[in-house]
């Protein structure tokens, strides 16, 4: 999987349980290439949420909904991941 088809099923899983005004997804694997532990078959990414629903929940709460959301593509295809909700 590339980094593409993996912002495209991230953004489609995510739409599909929160209602979300945008969604951005950065790249931030680059950062990463020098470590130790990095995979070219994983990512590290930056999901920025617009969500006046998500907002409505504590941090925790969204966090959890978010790795659950994305439980599979977390074991799979995502080293890291930082979530920003505004």
């Amino acid at each position: 999987m590339d980094i593409n088809q993996l912002i495209e099923i991230v953004k489609k899983k995510i739409n599909e349980k929160i209602i979300c005004e945008k969604i951005i997804i950065e790249d931030k694997t680059f950062l990463h290439k020098t470590h130790s532990q990095f995979d070219k078959n994983k990512f590290h990414i930056k999901l920025i949420l617009h969500s006046n629903e998500i907002k409505k929940t504590n941090k925790i709460e969204s966090t959890k909904l978010i790795y659950k959301i994305l439980d599979f593509e977390l074991k799979n295809y995502i080293h890291s991941i930082q979530i920003l909700i505004i």
